[in-house]
């Protein structure tokens, strides 16, 4: 079928001549299409059968622009053959913790896949306070798995660079390498900010410490082929309920470092524990639930750490270095300490990108919801100074970062006081 952009009405002729879906959707189903897509990148379309709501699916097909930016930003719709691979691939190395895909099809830059009906957008959940006592052990073992399964850790040279090629993502790399690294610590039209940090704003472009800091982790960005990364997992990519985690949108995905995908995951978190000085007006709620969250940060850390270097132990088949480089006198305490090194670089990684991400999601083209829902701006500054402080530092501070705690302390050191 020749691509066109799909709408409401066109979404559903589409999914009722579609061979796969006849196993979700009962036959002559009333069928209708709401489109539900945030604006950023892609149309998203949730199908349901009037009959029986429980029969539903989600379909996501690309547009050949930035959606946010408009028809002026040209994007290629390739986007969703990266997406769909990354999907499948998730199903096949994480099972449960990625929606399943029903469909896919390259002309029409689509794919159809599991509605999650029963599930909500992390970051609304967080907002609300909501308890999540299976994320962390939910998201450590994605990440454990993907970031270890893909890598030289498991896989052979000759493997790797197979797996490598199906990721080749350069325009949308293009985007994060300049929305993350570049724009918002310059002049770039697309930028907006609260006014109200302006001088905050003008004193990380000027700092010239950290631009040189942020310039070299825009290197590992680029230049770090570690691991098959989600490249955008925020709390926006990642669909929950009490029991349940589920990672989607993974459209950025290529070949990156590890700690991008960590560092995304534990800002994000951080994001949400600051912005419960607008969000929540109980002391005694909000300094609870902010425990809660960096709880959260060390769980995550931690667990992924844990679980990362015991599927290392027990799967040490790929050539960094292979298993018998290590077969002499002392090789296991040698291979114990190169574990430990790796893995502290991944964490120091994590501190670098996570700290980029915290800025650019104050300075650049977009921000997160649970930030630009509080509408008071003063309150909103409060949140963003402080998130620019902790960013900052966390980049200044990443090579000398030994543990997840010396991250926590960062925050901690720089919300201490804090009135509201």
């Amino acid at each position: 079928m020749t691509y066109q952009a799909l709408n409401d009405r066109t979404v559903v002729a589409y999914v009722r001549a579609c061979p796969a879906m006849e196993r979700v959707f009962s036959q002559d189903a009333p069928l209708s299409a709401k489109e539900v897509g945030d604006g950023n990148l892609n149309l998203v379309f949730i199908v349901t059968n009037g009959a029986n709501p429980r029969q539903s699916a989600v379909v996501k097909q690309a547009l050949p622009y930035l959606r946010v930016a408009g028809e002026s930003w040209p994007l290629t719709r390739e986007r969703m053959r990266f997406e769909t691979q990354a999907l499948l691939l998730y199903n096949e190395l994480t099972p449960g913790l990625a929606p399943e895909v029903y469909a896919h099809d390259d002309e029409m830059s689509l794919v159809i896949m599991e509605y999650l009906g029963e599930h909500e957008i992390m970051r609304k959940v967080l907002v609300g306070r909501k308890p999540l006592p299976n994320f962390v052990g939910h998201i450590s073992t994605f990440m454990a798995r993907m970031l270890f399964f893909t890598s030289d850790l498991y896989l052979t040279g000759v493997e790797k660079k197979a797996l490598q090629a199906k990721y080749i993502n350069p325009h949308l790399c293009k985007i994060q390498e300049d929305f993350v690294y570049s724009n918002p610590f310059m002049e770039s039209p697309e930028n907006k900010w609260n006014p109200l940090v302006d001088a905050e704003v003008q004193a990380v472009r000027a700092n010239r410490g950290l631009k040189v800091a942020i310039a070299e982790v825009k290197e590992s960005y680029m230049a770090h082929a570690q691991a098959l990364i989600h490249s955008d997992l925020h709390t926006g990519s990642i669909m929950v309920n009490e029991n349940d985690t589920r990672v989607i949108d993974p459209e950025f995905a290529f070949y990156g470092p590890m700690g991008f995908d960590v560092g995304a995951v534990l800002e994000n978190l951080v994001l949400n524990y600051l912005t419960h000085y607008a969000h929540t007006l109980d002391p005694e709620q909000r300094v609870e639930y902010q425990a809660y969250v960096l709880d959260m940060v060390r769980g995550v850390w931690t667990e992924f750490a844990r679980k990362f270097e015991a599927l290392w132990i027990e799967n040490n088949k790929g050539e960094l270095p292979p298993a018998q480089y290590w077969d002499f006198t002392g090789g296991q305490e040698a291979f114990a300490e190169f574990r430990h090194r790796y893995i502290s670089g991944i964490l120091r990684d994590t501190a670098g990108h996570g700290g980029c991400k915290m800025l650019r999601r104050i300075m650049g083209i977009v921000s997160v919801w649970d930030i630009t829902s509080i509408e008071d701006l003063e309150k909103r500054a409060l949140v963003e100074r402080l998130a620019i402080r902790i960013g900052s530092r966390w980049i200044m501070a990443r090579n000398e970062i030994d543990s997840v705690e010396d991250l926590i302390d960062i925050v901690v050191e720089e919300t201490k006081g804090v009135n509201v």
